[in-house]
């Protein structure tokens, strides 16, 4: 019986994957940390076999936050991981499991570019979101051995019923829109009960590395959009109309820029990098809406 402390109460990733180890495992038992304040430093981790650390400020307008807004990204999502590593190797835990970010290697590829990142791709933030991601796995890395494996998860965007970020939104305009642009992008994602099983297996086998799960399907944003409609018995219509008018917002740059790249632009993993020796991909994208939309 491997014994799973999760540090970061009330996060999604988190409070997901107690829910499937306790509705699919009989080998991991898990317990759940509450990262904010003092009192998790007076926490007892001698008896874990592994800590999931998944407490961190996610994604938000990096283009309009304050300086002390920006420090706090380096203390919560670089600090804290590093501390609170630190504290798990000198009580005895033999695993440390990170949520790192595709973040780290920048944003997406304009409309009509096509970014594939490899396992000899560097790192390359755009902001200080992916700077502190990247900061903390350097941390990690740092303190990782052969008494010690740290892993470290680069996930690509994680949806599922219940999740934050671009995911909502686009279910939102799959509902509301009778029309919706269709640009020929590639974008991986991973859909949260993949991801599950795949920490799974990582506390199982007492992995070590760095890992880059995704689904087996590259998503294109109109089909991904198409796919939520349906799943609410609708039909949405694609078109090719509006491709001038988002090439234009893309070239202007700024936040809707920026936006119009995230959505319907191009970043993908090169398949081979999420190939695991045991298979995790529990769920095809078709099934993976509609359990999320169910």
């Amino acid at each position: 019986m491997k014994r799973v402390l999760i540090t970061g109460a009330g996060s999604y990733i988190g409070t997901a994957f107690e829910n499937w180890i306790a509705g699919h495992s009989s080998q991991v038992v898990t317990k759940t940390l509450d990262m904010k304040g003092e009192a998790w430093r007076e926490h007892d981790f001698h008896g874990y076999d592994s800590v999931f650390h998944v407490a961190g400020l996610a994604h938000a307008d990096v283009g309009n936050v304050s300086e002390e807004r920006r420090q706090l990204y380096y203390k919560v999502n670089c600090d804290l991981a590093v501390e609170c590593a630190g504290k798990a190797k000198a009580e005895g835990v033999r695993q440390f499991i990170f949520m790192s970010s595709i973040i780290i290697y920048g944003e997406s590829a304009g409309i009509g570019k096509r970014k594939v990142i490899t396992r000899d791709t560097l790192p390359s933030p755009a902001n200080f979101y992916g700077d502190s991601k990247l900061q903390a796995e350097k941390g990690l890395e740092a303190l990782d051995g052969d008494e010690f494996r740290v892993v470290i998860l680069r996930p690509p965007m994680i949806y599922g019923k219940g999740s934050k970020g671009n995911y909502p939104l686009l279910a939102k305009l799959a509902v509301k829109l009778p029309f919706f642009p269709k640009e020929d992008n590639q974008r991986s994602m991973l859909y949260i009960g993949n991801l599950c099983r795949f920490v799974e297996l990582m506390v199982e086998n007492g992995e070590r590395g760095v890992f880059y799960p995704q689904n087996r399907e590259y998503v294109r944003t109109a089909d991904m959009v198409a796919a939520i409609a349906a799943e609410h018995g609708k039909r949405m219509r694609l078109t090719c109309v509006f491709h001038p008018a988002l090439v234009l917002l893309g070239k202007i740059g700024g936040k809707l820029g920026t936006l119009t790249d995230k959505a319907f632009g191009s970043i993908v993993y090169e398949k081979e990098m999420s190939e695991y020796k045991e298979e995790y991909r529990v769920y095809g994208f078709e099934e993976s809406v509609h359990l999320t939309e169910s």
